[in-house]
């Protein structure tokens, strides 16, 4: 079995801990807070009390033995760096380390971590998707098989009527309301065209509302 060491026990490093503990993995923690070190002693192998810039420390915690390194220090650069020159010098093949600016991942890329990750900006950038995401289509769970999806009407059903058989047809789904223009209708006329900008709202099950949410 793999064995992997965190070091830097930060809200992401913590985190990281537990999971891979939680996998039924060998994981040893290394901090030098004492508090943080206590925090996720119960999850993990071995937890010490360390500075990682120090490698006889990260060699006598056996830390240069393990397969995985994760390096999750938070604001300190250089005990970053260092961290990671460290752990190379003592053999670790695969070291993982968080950064916080492009030019630290840079560097640290080149003292040979195999990936560095940026987890300020992943997360930045999953939020604004799902905002975005959710601006434009939205979902309500009506039974385990049966949902309501509300949409900015897409490009592709634009100019077509509400009553077009294309969106059950092609779709499955059933258009059972629409906003044009500030007003909601419930009840359409075969003259009633979708433009750009209208809300729609379709029922279907499941799985055609989930498939339709990847194609607008």
């Amino acid at each position: 079995m793999e064995t992997y060491a965190v070091i830097g026990l930060g809200k992401f490093g913590f985190h990281v801990a537990k999971g891979l503990a939680q996998q039924g993995l060998n994981v040893i923690v290394a901090d030098l807070n004492e508090d943080h070190v206590r925090e996720v002693n119960e999850y993990v192998q071995d937890a010490v009390i360390l500075d990682s810039t120090d490698m006889r420390a990260l060699k006598e915690a056996g830390i240069g033995n393990v397969d995985v390194a994760v390096v999750s220090i938070g604001e300190n650069i250089e005990a970053s760096i260092l961290t990671v020159m460290a752990l190379k010098e003592l053999g670790v093949e695969t070291v993982i380390a968080k950064a916080i600016t492009t030019v630290h991942g840079q560097i640290l890329s080149k003292l040979g971590a195999a990936k560095v990750i940026y987890p300020e900006m992943e997360s930045a950038k999953k939020i604004v998707k799902k905002m975005v995401k959710n601006m434009h289509y939205e979902t309500i769970d009506l039974s385990i098989t049966m949902k309501i999806a509300k949409l900015t009407v897409p490009s592709f059903w634009v100019g077509i009527s509400i009553l077009s058989p294309i969106f059950e047809g092609e779709f499955e789904v059933k258009p059972i309301a629409y906003k044009h223009q500030g007003i909601w209708h419930t009840s359409f006329e075969k003259d009633d065209i979708l433009e750009k900008g209208d809300i729609l709202v379709v029922l279907g099950d499941s799985g055609h509302i989930e498939a339709l949410s990847q194609k607008v």
